[in-house]
């Protein structure tokens, strides 16, 4: 599929989510949160559910789980804009409560949608419900937390929610470590697709190794994340925070 495409198809998913009434909380969103970012992104990122900021207007992670979430992606040198985010579920639950099966089971074909469109060179599985529905089976994020994961020709990387992170000092530098993996395994994606290009361009068997001195090409990394000042715990932390607290 073309580029332009794989735009109007991305858009078209888009529209069709906006009018979905397969589940009951058609009934009660301001309106649904299909997913922004490029077709093409190298990044997605997959939560759980919209929140009370992202269903009035109509953009995932818009609150302040977003705002980490933005830092986070900066902090490995890309922007926001770069990567595919999206959620589990495209509308949001009452009150954010967890997910119920019937509804992830509803939605569960926009987002198989929205992968195979994207085909990103990883994928970011942010909290335990997002777990649950992409990595059935796996332990929970608390043990499988910034490892590499491949499901057929997929790449997923666990993280913390977040949400979560945002009241847990602890958690939030284990995120940040977690995306210094992810800065890693974005470079070993990038060289062996160069890798692979190179093969084609030459002839070279499968199992040749570009030779010495001509590089992949790679970018230098970007400064380590800047290390955050610890958070303290919140007894009351904000209701409407996107996903919860309970996503780890």
């Amino acid at each position: 599929m073309t580029a332009a495409g794989a735009d109007l198809a991305l858009a078209a998913l888009h529209s069709g989510i906006c009018a979905c009434t397969a589940c009951p909380l058609h009934r009660t969103r301001t309106q649904a949160v299909p997913g922004a970012g490029p077709v093409r992104a190298r990044i997605m990122a997959v939560g759980e559910a919209p929140g009370e900021s992202e269903d009035r207007e109509g953009l995932p992670f818009v609150g302040a789980a977003g705002r980490l979430l933005t830092q986070l992606v900066e902090g490995i040198g890309l922007h926001r804009e770069d990567i595919y985010i999206t959620n589990v579920l495209k509308c949001r639950p009452p009150q954010n409560r967890d997910p119920n099966p019937d509804e992830v089971a509803a939605c569960a074909h926009f987002l198989d949608e929205q992968v195979e469109l994207i085909r990103p060179d990883v994928i970011l599985v942010l909290g335990r419900h997002a777990g649950a529905r992409l990595l059935p089976g796996q332990p929970g994020i608390s043990r499988i937390h910034g490892k590499r994961i491949r499901v057929g020709e997929r790449l997923y990387v666990p993280l913390f929610h977040p949400a979560a992170a945002l009241y847990n000092g602890a958690m939030l530098s284990t995120l940040q470590e977690d995306m210094e993996l992810v800065r890693g395994y974005l470079a070993e994606a990038d060289a062996e697709r160069r890798l692979a290009a190179w093969r084609a361009a030459t002839g070279a068997a499968p199992e040749a190794a570009e030779p010495l001195g001509l590089g992949l090409g790679l970018a230098p990394s970007p400064a380590p994340f800047p290390r955050a000042a610890p958070v303290e715990a919140d007894p009351a932390p904000a209701p409407s925070v996107e996903g919860q607290l309970s996503l780890f």
